[in-house]
């Protein structure tokens, strides 16, 4: 019967599920050792490292999400949101003290 064909309402789209922002991630498909530092990598190979990790944050748009989801879990390593394993020590530390700064 035609009727019931042309009845039919579209299934509504599934919600969003909270980690569907890593799939828009500027990292997705980029190597981790470029977000994860190497046992013993310190100096200028860290900072070199820390610094091209952050380009690609700098234009992403998902930066304030994972940024937050980075925050929020505690992650202990890595570049997540643009911060690196320092910048999110010493956030952690300012809203400790009260600082919003």
């Amino acid at each position: 019967m035609l009727l019931a064909e042309t009845s039919r309402t579209p299934a509504p789209a599934a919600a969003p599920r909270p980690e569907d922002w890593r799939e828009l991630a500027s990292c997705r498909g980029v190597a981790s050792s470029v977000f994860f530092s190497p046992d013993g990598e310190r100096g200028h190979a860290r900072a070199r490292r820390e610094a091209n990790a952050q380009q690609i944050c700098q234009d992403c748009p998902v930066l304030a999400q994972c940024r937050d989801h980075a925050l929020d879990e505690d992650e202990p390593y890595g570049i997540w949101g643009g911060m690196t394993e320092a910048d999110r020590r010493r956030h952690a530390r300012r809203l400790r003290s009260g600082s919003r700064r």
